[in-house]
C-alpha cells in the first residue's frame, strides 16, 4: 500500500520538460466562481435593489492590459435576480475596494465621490507646484489669507455669544451648591422639629395616664332598693317559680302527697298484749282481737276513701299496703 502514497516521482536522467505538451487556453478564459455582492447597487433595467452580501453564481475573467504594480485586476459577471440582465464590476487594488462597470448604479456613494474629488484636486495641485515656483507661492499665500480669515470669524462669534449671554458657570454651580446645602438643612431642622413634637406628646400622654392612676378613680352611684311595705314579704312565695312548676306537673299527673288527711287514717298504731291474762283468747286485747280490730281499722278508711269522690290511684296503693302489714303483725 506505500507504494500508491508515493508523492515524489522519478525522474530520469535524459528528462527534458520543454518536451511536455501544454494545453493552449485563451487569455481572456472565464470561471464559473461564487461570491457575494461587494456593495448595495441598483439595476439600471428593472430598479431591483441588490444588497451587500447577495450570493451569485458569476463568471470571472482577467483584465487584459490592467494591471496594478505586477497585480492583475479581474472583471465579474453577475445577473439582476429579477430581470437577469448583466452587470459588471471588477477589482480595484489600488483604493482596495471593486469598482462598478456597468448594469447597475452603486449606492451610498456620496462619501466616496467626495473623497475622489479632494485626491483629484490634490494631485492637480501637487502637478503645478512641481514646476511652477511662482505657483506655491501663490497657494501659500492664499492658504495664509484663509487661515485669517477663519480666525477672525471665529473671534467674531466668541463676542457675539458673550454680548448675548453673561453666563459665569463657576458662579452658577456655586449657587445650585449653596441651594443644595440650603435644603439639606431645613430638612434637617424640620426633621428635629418633628421629632421634638413627638417626644413631647408621647410625655404628655405619660403624665396623663401617671396623674390618673395615681388619684381616686369616683365610686359608681349605686341606687337603693326600693321600698316596699313590711307585708309584701307574707305575700311573696318562699319557694321559686321553678319548684311550683313542677310540684303543679306532679300533682296533675301523680296526685298531691302532702295532704295528711287521706293517710292519718290508714296507719294503725301497735297495741301491746297485757300479760297479766292467763289466756289470750277471751279478752279484748288478745292476739285475736287484736288481729281484727286492726282488720276492722284498716278496712273502714278503705272503705271510706273509696267512697270518696277526690280519691287517687296512689292513696289506695297505701291504704292496701298498710292493711297487709297490719295483717301480718
Amino acid at each position: 500500500m506505500s507504494e500508491r502514497k508515493v508523492l515524489n516521482k522519478y525522474y530520469p536522467p535524459d528528462f527534458d520538460p520543454s518536451k511536455i505538451p501544454k494545453l493552449k487556453l485563451p487569455k481572456d478564459r472565464q470561471y464559473v466562481v461564487r461570491l457575494m455582492a461587494p456593495f448595495n447597487m441598483r439595476c439600471k433595467t428593472c430598479g431591483e435593489y441588490i444588497y451587500k452580501g447577495k450570493k451569485f453564481n458569476a463568471r470571472k475573467e482577467t483584465v487584459q492590459n490592467e494591471s496594478y504594480l505586477g497585480l492583475p485586476i479581474f472583471r465579474f459577471y453577475i445577473k439582476c435576480t429579477r430581470c437577469l440582465a448583466e452587470i459588471t464590476f471588477k477589482t480595484d487594488p489600488e483604493n482596495t475596494d471593486y469598482a462598478m462597470e456597468h448594469g447597475a448604479t452603486r449606492n451610498f456613494q456620496a462619501e466616496k465621490l467626495l473623497e475622489e474629488e479632494e485626491k483629484r484636486v490634490q494631485k492637480e495641485r501637487e502637478d503645478e507646484e512641481l514646476n511652477n515656483p511662482m505657483k506655491v507661492l501663490e497657494n501659500r499665500t492664499k492658504d495664509s489669507k484663509l487661515e485669517m480669515e477663519v480666525l477672525e470669524n471665529l473671534q467674531e462669534l466668541k463676542e457675539l455669544n458673550q454680548r448675548q449671554a453673561h453666563v459665569d458657570f463657576e458662579s452658577m454651580l456655586q449657587q445650585y451648591r449653596d441651594y443644595e446645602a440650603q435644603q439639606k438643612q431645613r430638612e434637617l431642622e424640620e426633621d428635629e422639629q418633628e421629632m421634638k413634637a413627638m417626644l413631647e406628646q408621647a410625655q404628655g400622654r405619660k403624665l396623663l395616664e401617671d396623674s390618673d392612676s395615681d388619684e381616686d378613680r369616683p365610686t359608681p352611684r349605686v341606687k337603693p332598693p326600693a321600698k316596699g311595705k313590711p307585708t309584701d314579704i307574707l305575700q311573696e312565695d318562699s319557694e321559686p317559680k321553678t319548684k311550683k312548676l313542677k310540684v303543679e306537673s306532679w300533682e296533675k299527673s301523680v296526685g298531691k302527697l302532702s295532704q295528711k288527711t287521706k293517710l292519718s287514717g290508714l296507719v294503725a298504731a301497735k297495741r301491746r298484749p297485757v300479760l297479766g291474762l292467763a289466756n289470750g283468747a277471751g279478752g279484748p286485747d288478745a292476739p285475736g282481737a287484736e288481729n281484727r280490730s286492726g282488720a276492722s281499722a284498716s278496712t273502714g278508711p278503705l272503705l271510706h276513701s273509696e267512697s270518696r269522690a277526690g280519691s287517687s290511684s296512689l292513696s289506695l296503693l297505701g291504704a292496701y299496703s298498710d292493711s297487709e302489714d297490719s295483717k301480718s303483725d
